[in-house]
């Protein structure tokens, strides 16, 4: 295949590559950062210990973190089509990477807090501060470096999980490397599809290393 006849697929790929991974990226942080501090909250040496519930909530996240992302997309088939309407294609996507990343970003967050020295959170408690005080103004802006790292490695790993979409339709980079790469034994797609993928892994790494580092006033 000519460079000419490559480009447009390329591009294309990649542009449905990132619109699979930045809305399921967006979700899976909200959802999973909510329940990375319910864990924090809950456990035993938590603020509010909660047994039961952090059993519960510490065993779905472990479930949810054991499936392999192809089994996930089997198993999600009906559910995303009751979401979109259909279980092809990258819009399609978007509702197994946001279900898969949610347990992942749940415990990047919960070790995050964790690392939050206790004697910041007690002087906090010894002043008044109220749980959501102590959450939002404490554990969430101390722990912003480690946050913005876990947001970055969860974004890495969604690019992955992307390109294994494409094995069943899922569009993207992953689908262009299975359709031209691999179905039609095109060596140079595959090649270049990977060079995406790598370029795609890099500049999301930079950027996450860079906005770390800013938020770092230690």
């Amino acid at each position: 295949m000519t460079w000419d006849a490559l480009w447009p697929l390329l591009w294309q790929g990649t542009l449905d590559t990132l619109w699979m991974v930045v809305p399921a990226a967006l979700c899976a942080q909200l959802i999973g950062t909510a329940l990375g501090v319910l864990l924090t909250l809950t456990r035993p040496d938590g603020l509010h210990p909660q047994r039961p519930l952090f059993r519960v909530l510490d065993a779905a996240v472990n479930v949810g973190r054991s499936l392999p992302f192809i089994i996930l997309l089997v198993l999600l088939i009906p559910f995303t089509r009751l979401i979109t309407g259909t279980s092809i294609g990258s819009t399609a996507a978007i509702v197994p990477l946001t279900v898969a990343a949610i347990p992942f970003v749940a415990r990047l967050v919960d070790g995050a807090l964790k690392d939050v020295p206790r004697g910041v959170v007690d002087a906090a408690r010894a002043m008044g501060a109220s749980t959501a005080q102590t959450v939002f103004k404490v554990l969430l802006p101390e722990a912003r470096p480690a946050l913005i790292h876990a947001f970055t490695v969860m974004i890495v790993s969604l690019i992955g999980y992307s390109a294994m979409a494409g094995a069943i339709g899922g569009g993207g980079l992953g689908d262009l490397a299975i359709r031209y790469g691999y179905q039609r034994f095109e060596t140079g797609v595959m090649i270049a599809t990977v060079a995406a993928l790598l370029v795609l892994v890099q500049l999301t790494q930079w950027a996450g290393d860079r906005a770390a580092a800013r938020s770092d006033h230690r």
